[in-house]
């Protein structure tokens, strides 16, 4: 079995306006990077289709649903100084869940042994919409945590654990499972830096006290570093047992990316996702998704998926361990 990736010429059309960084030259150099490398042939490409807004109610509010399709029906607009609708976003981006959710039962049916979603618009910033925030970040719905419910809704999954790596916190993410005990959220991230959330004594409520465990890390911050705290989450994981592993798998955290402060290279990145594949080995025979969110330094984007394809697929493990 090989990992799938799932891709759509139509994640490109998603269209945040002029000098977005979040920009459909993304994927492009993405794809471009997996070609030249030669991985492109070896990956499993599945189709899918888009989801279904019973798919989106399993972590938004029908308001929150209807604020992104009415602005794009109207033609367009911003939410918010960032993040823009245009007249498709309302349809991408439920083919971006639709690919996450064939991920999801492709490994866990075990078609495949792990995935990755190569996906736009990102997702880990939009909020369930509960307290009529609006979506923001970039974000319009929040893809890994519906892949997560998905898992849980339809293929057994008791427990789920989603791992963010992004530069920036995983605020929606950590919102929707706040108080679930059935999803371990971990997030490294840079602070201080947008969203301004995620310190380390936010750490859930009720029956999801310590399911939320936060890491927040200073500008500058090496691959070392990571690595360090990354043997800390290694350790909540397993403590854990998850069905899943989930990856908010976010690469501005990239020494040449221009949104963030970090120090990692993609030989990092590929590290991180060793270590993540590993503990899925594991604990749940090998389940495994990633799900694009940020990196907007197109090469060192491209450089740090191919490296995370690289590792998921087994060809690169010679060079890392």
């Amino acid at each position: 079995m090989n990992t799938a990736f799932l891709y759509s010429p139509r994640f490109l059309e998603h269209d945040n306006g002029p000098n977005h960084p979040e920009r459909p030259q993304r994927l492009e150099a993405i794809v471009s990077a997996i070609k030249d490398v030669g991985l492109w042939d070896s990956l499993d490409h599945r189709a899918f289709e888009p989801a279904c807004e019973v798919d989106l109610w399993t972590c938004h509010t029908q308001a929150h649903i209807e604020r992104v399709k009415a602005l794009a029906s109207d033609g367009g607009g911003y939410l918010d100084g960032d993040t823009y609708v245009s007249p498709v976003s309302f349809e991408v981006a439920t083919l971006a869940v639709g690919a996450a959710r064939e991920a999801v039962r492709a490994v866990m049916t075990g078609e495949v042994k792990n995935a990755f979603v190569a996906a736009r618009p990102p997702g880990h910033h939009a909020e369930s919409g509960s307290d009529a925030r609006s979506p923001w970040g970039f974000c319009l719905f929040n893809t890994v945590a519906i892949a997560a419910r998905i898992a849980q809704r339809d293929f057994g999954a008791k427990r789920v654990a989603i791992l963010d790596f992004d530069v920036h916190h995983g605020n929606g993410t950590q919102e929707i499972f706040y108080s679930d005990p059935s999803v371990l959220f971990v997030s490294l991230h840079q602070s201080p830096l947008f969203p301004h959330t995620g310190v380390t004594a936010q750490r859930g409520e009720g029956a999801g006290m310590d399911k939320t465990v936060n890491f927040p890390l200073p500008p500058g911050s090496s691959g070392a570093v990571y690595h360090r705290v990354w043997g800390q989450v290694g350790a909540r994981v397993r403590d854990f047992k998850p069905d899943l592993i989930l990856l908010s798998a976010g690469y501005d955290a990239h020494e040449d990316d221009p949104l963030g402060g970090m120090k990692l290279t993609a030989d990092d990145y590929g590290a991180l996702v060793f270590d993540a594949k590993s503990w899925a080995e594991e604990l749940c025979d090998g389940k495994l998704v990633a799900i694009l969110e940020g990196g907007y330094n197109l090469d060192a984007l491209a450089s740090s998926v191919v490296m995370t394809l690289g590792v998921m697929n087994g060809q690169f493990l010679n060079e890392l361990h």
